[in-house]
């Protein structure tokens, strides 16, 4: 297929991709509560005529073009879950050229992609003479730590040849080194206690601040390759009393693996402290204030070379659609295929959109078509090896 006849073919299916695209994002999909949306996805890939379309042991619907379970498959993935938590029916509203409604880029706009990319492939029209494996993998967002991807990549993609990710729209990005994360909970607890008469008790609201200043202090790494962010904080009961009881979240990311750990050991090392400097102004009839630190995400980081026949293969395929490539820094299912060996990258599946992440989070179909028109090139590139 050239990228003409790609173009051609993703612009003959553009209607039932936008049309999948709204059916996908109108089905509440939280994460860990994706069954719906994932029913909706199985009913999907066996109209695409894919064979041995099934759920499997952690929700991921899967389905393959070509023999099933053959080795060294080509991955195809894009993930079900969104970072809302409501479960209310969505309207996805038009105006003006623009779709609005949750989740309508991230990911309802991946997975329309791979469904018409399935579309192809079931019919022939996607020459294949390696398998695919088509995957909507559950637990992508937020806590749910790639918990779809890494079952996908423990069982039917362990041995993948190479593993694609389609997420949210766009035509010229290509995700070549996986954003690294760690996301830890740090709790103190104590006696508490009257504002007045028991002043010198530890207070954990105190020993959190400590924390924060800790650990924004920290300034050796790489600010365009690492970031800590101190993402929530609470404590305390009432104006009047010594907080029993404080928490703060933070989420620590790195293209670096050896970074993250260094960062690890920062993040331990400055929870100790921190209880240890409040603990050592107490009056001495008062109980120490406990520190818990809770490791509450993890996800790895990696990387492929630009000089990878994967990387050269998207660049190829993006030049070939009138586009130049964007090599960027992200975090998605393509983690987890990276951190265990396997090439892997992340793209778009076409098109713009906007305030990500967010309940007015938007879709325009500018020239769509061209990013399905792109990942079916790779697709075909690579399969046909």
């Amino acid at each position: 297929m050239d990228s003409v006849g790609a173009l051609q073919h993703a612009r003959d299916r553009d209607e039932l991709t936008i049309a999948d695209q709204v059916a996908i994002a109108s089905i509440p999909a939280p994460t860990g509560a994706e069954a719906e949306r994932a029913e909706w996805m199985l009913r999907r890939f066996r109209a695409a005529r894919l064979r041995d379309v099934r759920l499997d042991a952690v929700g991921n619907v899967v389905g393959w073009s070509g023999t099933p379970g053959r080795a060294q498959p080509i991955v195809l993935c894009a993930h079900l879950d969104t970072v809302f938590d409501s479960r209310a029916p969505i309207e996805v509203r038009r105006e003006r050229g623009r779709l609005h409604a949750p989740g309508i880029s991230d990911n309802a706009r991946g997975l329309a992609t791979i469904a018409t990319l399935a579309d192809l492939a079931g019919s022939g029209v996607l020459p294949a003479h390696r398998p695919i494996l088509f995957a909507a993998t559950t637990c992508e967002e937020g806590h749910g730590d790639l918990r779809g991807a890494r079952h996908l990549f423990d069982t039917e993609g362990a041995d993948a040849r190479a593993a694609i990710a389609v997420d949210g729209p766009g035509d010229e990005r290509i995700v070549t080194a996986a954003l690294g994360c760690r996301r830890y909970h740090v709790a103190f607890r104590g006696p508490g206690g009257h504002s007045w008469g028991r002043y010198g008790t530890p207070n954990a609201i105190h020993a959190a601040a400590a924390l924060v200043t800790r650990l924004t202090g920290y300034a050796s790494y790489d600010h365009a390759r690492t970031a800590l962010t101190v993402s929530r904080i609470a404590g305390g009961s009432t104006i009047n009393a010594i907080p029993a009881e404080a928490w703060i979240e933070v989420d620590v990311r790195s293209t670096s693996e050896p970074e993250l750990a260094r960062l690890d050991q920062h993040v331990r090392r400055s929870a100790r402290d921190a209880a240890d400097e409040e603990n050592a102004r107490r009056r001495p009839d008062a109980a120490p204030l406990a520190v818990t630190l809770t490791l509450i995400g993890e996800r790895p980081a990696g990387e492929v070379s630009h000089d990878h026949p994967l990387v050269r293969a998207a660049a190829e395929a993006t030049r070939g659609l009138e586009r130049l490539p964007e090599f960027a820094i992200a975090s998605t299912d393509a983690n987890i295929p990276l951190s265990r060996g396997i090439p892997a990258i992340a793209i778009g599946g076409g098109g713009a959109g906007g305030e990500t992440h967010t309940p007015t989070e938007w879709f325009e179909n500018r020239d769509g078509a061209r990013g399905v028109a792109r990942a079916a090139l790779l697709l075909g590139a690579l399969a046909d090896r």
